[in-house]
């Protein structure tokens, strides 16, 4: 099943997304979001690449997978396309159908336990010192914490996991030139790439021969229509898994918490009623959200957008799910941030077949963090000195995100 990645013709991956940065600006990007949204909602920035903003035809957009396909390269230092983001209808609905299951509802209920005793575990190496470095102390570790717990992998290699999730999402992190430099980027993706295959590759080989309680013996016994998953098939999940479940919710987490910082009456509502809770988590998921420009779209043929703009056949179309979350044509009122909505058609974990895997997971991990840090630390702020703060290129995070508490 394992294919090599497909032509495109077009850079469409990392250069179309640092486009987006900057013209939406990642620190306070709604004012931005509105304004292109009023000016049509449809930006093409360079030959076969458009950016949609509009809830309209993002949505469109990804609802039509026949129209649009998945199977991009997106210079993750992947040479495979990642299952089951890189893959269309029918395949995409068999490995969603063994994959699904992994992320239930009722699986998370079984980890709420578990992931209570995560948070408080990181919660109580710094509360007692009155202030962290929440990216770092927290948001960092404690969601690679659980997903590595949940999938069976050790924890005692979380450094190592980090260090790979960061050669490919953040690889300004490992080389600072990464951040301006395409090419060095690329360059640390490719090695890095190689050092998950090798790892994940190693690691297939033994439990051939040494199954364990893990995810990757689960896979080597798992059958999809009679036949078994090849090597590459695992290996092309397992590097998914890694790059996305060790990332969006800790970017997620330093949002949330850069804006409950600088918004007390919003950090008193959740303290006052931790039934807000759910909710809040919506509702900053929608205003916060930390993927601006999601996987691209390849138009399989020439295509008319519900807004009447017409996309040629082989362009590649970046949709910024933050922006639809705050189109009025979806939400009342999208630009006031209200804990009490009850109705939230955000788009922040995507739509179609393709919406995220792991939503369920990545929601119950940020309500067990608002539940026991509020319960713990209700009383917060910016440590004075670091009020500045930085969102580098990439998923929207906040760099070294300093609080202190009384």
């Amino acid at each position: 099943m394992g294919e090599p990645m497909p032509e495109t013709g077009v850079d469409v991956g990392a250069s179309a997304l640092i486009g987006m940065d900057v013209m939406i600006d990642l620190a306070a990007p709604q004012s931005n979001y509105k304004r292109l949204i009023e000016q049509g909602g449809l930006v093409c920035p360079m030959e076969g690449v458009s950016l949609s903003f509009n809830r309209a035809n993002s949505e469109f957009v990804l609802r039509n997978h026949q129209l649009f396909s998945s199977r991009v390269d997106l210079d993750l230092g992947n040479v495979r396309p990642l299952i089951p983001l890189n893959v269309d209808p029918p395949n995409h609905s068999k490995y969603r159908k063994l994959l699904d299951p992994l992320f239930t509802p009722k699986r998370m209920d079984e980890q709420e336990e578990d992931i209570t005793r995560r948070v408080n575990g990181f919660i109580d190496t710094f509360i007692d010192r009155g202030e962290c470095n929440f990216t770092d102390e927290y948001a960092e570790l404690f969601p690679s914490s659980v997903f590595l717990g949940l999938l069976g992998l050790p924890e005692d290699e979380l450094e190592m996991f980090l260090r790979l999730r960061n050669g490919i999402m953040h690889p300004e992190k490992l080389d600072p030139d990464a951040l301006v430099d395409l090419e060095v980027r690329k360059a640390l993706a490719k090695t890095t790439g190689q050092e998950i295959y090798q790892y994940f590759g190693e690691l297939i080989d033994k439990r051939r021969v040494e199954p364990a309680d893990d995810i990757i013996t689960r896979f080597l016994n798992a059958e999809i229509d009679g036949v078994k998953l090849s090597s590459e098939d695992i290996l092309d999940i397992a590097f998914l898994f890694l790059i996305a479940g060790l990332d969006t919710v800790s970017d997620s987490l330093t949002c949330f918490f850069a804006y409950l910082a600088t918004h007390p009456d919003h950090r008193r509502q959740i303290v006052e009623n931790p039934s807000l809770i759910p909710s809040a988590v919506e509702e900053l998921l929608r205003w916060e959200s930390p993927v601006a420009g999601g996987v691209p779209r390849m138009a399989t043929q020439d295509v008319d957008l519900p807004s009447g703009d017409k996309i040629s056949s082989g362009t590649a179309v970046v949709v910024n799910y933050g922006a639809a979350n705050v189109d009025p044509s979806g939400i009342a009122d999208p630009l006031e941030v209200r804990f009490d909505r009850e109705v939230n058609p955000h788009l922040a974990f995507g739509a179609g077949v393709h919406r995220c895997l792991g939503s369920h997971l990545a929601r119950r991990e940020l309500r067990i963090t608002l539940r026991e840090w509020h319960r713990r630390i209700p009383d917060y702020r910016i440590k004075p000195g670091h009020e500045e703060l930085e969102y580098p290129p990439g998923l929207r995070h906040v760099k070294d995100l300093t609080l202190a508490w009384p």
